[in-house]
């Protein structure tokens, strides 16, 4: 079992781990220094027997939070195939917000994924016509991104306005990114990555701003410093940055 922080409810944790079909936990890879499944579930697993105390994201004007679950499968409006999983869902009264949480990823080689499963299906008409452009525009070679899984992020606003539509809720997908300045190991990251990065998700969100998914992208240290103004999550941030190190 992975080596959680105090005061988490382990047992909602590993429940909601071992639905999910990355098999983060039986394959070790949580235990790893340098695991983005670990960060994300130590530290948004505080909130699962506590939503209410999880301030509303910056950025994301939603209300009060009514539930935080880790590993959320958001499907597609099909029953075949394969459908997201989200790193967290917030439900609030008015908004499903779906985060793709990210901490060392950006900074491997990308590893070369398609649109297969969504390309040909006649479904999404006028709903995401931003997101839906910008997958086009990559399937013909007309745009593309280095460090930044777009395609990942396009398959998941999809998946988010199916959820959303059947509960008659906004949609919002946050993109919660680090920027560490070292490895594990301590070797540093390459800033020009770091930067080329940076340059990549603003560039996204300038292309789908106004859709009917809304795109936010947060960095870790910026969620940790607004959740840290706050007397209840001191103690919890304290323990985050005790165990992950500076995030960037």
């Amino acid at each position: 079992m992975p080596d959680f922080l105090p005061d988490l409810p382990v047992d909602g944790i590993m429940e909601c781990l071992k639905r999910s079909p990355g098999h983060e936990v039986k394959s070790g890879k949580m235990d790893g220094p340098e695991s983005s499944a670990a960060l994300t579930a130590n530290a948004f697993g505080w909130f699962l027997n506590r939503a209410q105390d999880l301030p509303p994201l910056p950025g994301v004007p939603a209300g009060q939070v009514a539930s935080v679950t880790l590993e959320a499968e958001m499907r597609f409006p099909w029953a075949e195939g394969r459908h997201p999983w989200l790193d967290v869902a917030i439900e609030t009264h008015t908004t499903l917000i779906g985060i793709e949480a990210r901490r060392y990823e950006p900074f491997r080689p990308m590893k070369a994924i398609g649109f297969a499963e969504i390309f040909d299906r006649p479904v999404w008409g006028e709903k995401l016509p931003r997101f839906t452009k910008l997958r086009d525009d990559m399937v013909a070679g007309e745009a593309g991104f280095q460090t930044l899984d777009a395609v990942q992020l396009i398959k998941s606003a999809y998946a988010i306005l199916t959820r959303a539509e059947k509960r008659a809720v906004g949609g919002v997908l946050v993109y919660l990114y680090a920027e560490p300045a070292t490895w594990a190991s301590g070797k540093p990251v390459d800033p020009k990555r770091i930067a080329l990065h940076r340059r990549e998700v603003a560039q996204f969100a300038k292309l789908v701003a106004g859709d009917t998914v809304s795109f936010v992208a947060l960095r870790w240290e910026d969620v940790l410093d607004q959740w840290g103004k706050s007397a209840k999550l001191a103690g919890h941030v304290a323990a985050l940055h005790d165990r992950f190190g500076a995030l960037g």
